[in-house]
């Protein structure tokens, strides 16, 4: 009779603490939150009441400092390229990568283990040691930029969209994403496909492909992300204001001697919009991912 008082005792500790987690997760978020608010608050405040009567709720808001930001920082053509970029890795690392980490997964052979951890391990190579294979690479491109076949004469595709991708066409992490989630899946209805006649692709692409809508979601996250935050490979092949990104728009626009924090703040947060519409429209898909691996775990 006494085996019911462990589920009673442990709601009773559960209702005890949910005040205490609940004003320690709010205390968390508010920290978390807080420097966004400032930068938003200040982005609205008119630059005579940045840092003298400024408060979280500006009392004046303006959107003059969203109008010097896209001028003077010609962050709109900047907006624009870091977007056509960031689509293009989501597209590529969608295709390719999720394809790769199936074939990984479903379709082994020999000599495919020790290949995807090598692969792997290059995602441990810090960006700045490859920086100038990946420049040479770029300049070389054969018959762009004025090269020819064996990529001499010209720049290749430096200073271009296409050079600012390159290092982004597929990243490692998302094959391994893929391969361990199609790892994970059923083996059974590949199986029964391909007894019904099902080619390899038509098991992928009507089989797995549309079960797998949270990989994708977590994938075009990371690969947007990871595009449009980068400022190091955009700084070395970017020579012309035309083909700068959004990242270095607002550093030339913060050297220019002149700090507006206004104005800055207004470009922030013009800069941090698409990274949160990205996770908005996916967020659905990319938490059942998480609860999806944390049950499969």
């Amino acid at each position: 009779m006494s085996a019911p008082a462990a589920p009673r005792t442990h709601r009773r500790w559960a209702r005890r603490f949910r005040p205490g987690s609940f004003l320690l997760l709010f205390t968390t978020t508010l920290l978390v939150l807080l420097p966004f608010l400032w930068m938003v608050s200040i982005a609205f405040t008119p630059p005579e009441q940045a840092f003298g009567d400024a408060s979280l709720i500006p009392s004046e808001p303006t959107l003059d400092n969203f109008v010097r930001a896209l001028e003077e920082a010609n962050l709109l053509p900047a907006l624009a390229n870091s977007l056509a970029v960031g689509l293009i890795a989501v597209i590529t690392n969608c295709v390719i990568a999720i394809a790769a980490g199936y074939g990984f997964a479903m379709l082994p052979f020999r000599g495919s283990t020790a290949l995807f951890f090598t692969l792997i391990a290059t995602a441990a190579i810090p960006i700045s040691v490859t920086l100038i294979p990946l420049f040479l690479i770029a300049r070389g491109f054969p018959l762009l930029g004025g090269n020819d076949i064996v990529g001499q004469g010209g720049i290749g595709i430096l200073d271009s969209l296409a050079g600012i991708v390159l290092p982004f066409i597929v990243l490692p992490l998302n094959i391994f994403l893929a391969r361990q989630y199609f790892s994970s899946s059923a083996p059974d209805l590949a199986e029964a496909a391909r007894i019904d006649g099902a080619g390899e692709f038509r098991v992928f692409w009507k089989i797995y492909l549309p079960i797998a809508r949270p990989l994708v979601a977590v994938i075009a996250i990371f690969s947007f992300t990871a595009v449009w935050d980068d400022f190091l490979w955009p700084l070395v092949i970017v020579t012309s204001p035309e083909m700068q990104t959004v990242q270095l728009a607002l550093t030339r626009f913060l050297g220019s001697g002149n700090i507006q924090y206004g104005p800055m703040m207004a470009g922030a947060v013009l800069a941090t919009l698409p990274v949160l519409l990205v996770f908005l429209f996916n967020q659905r898909h990319f938490i059942s991912g998480l609860a999806d691996g944390s049950v499969k775990g």
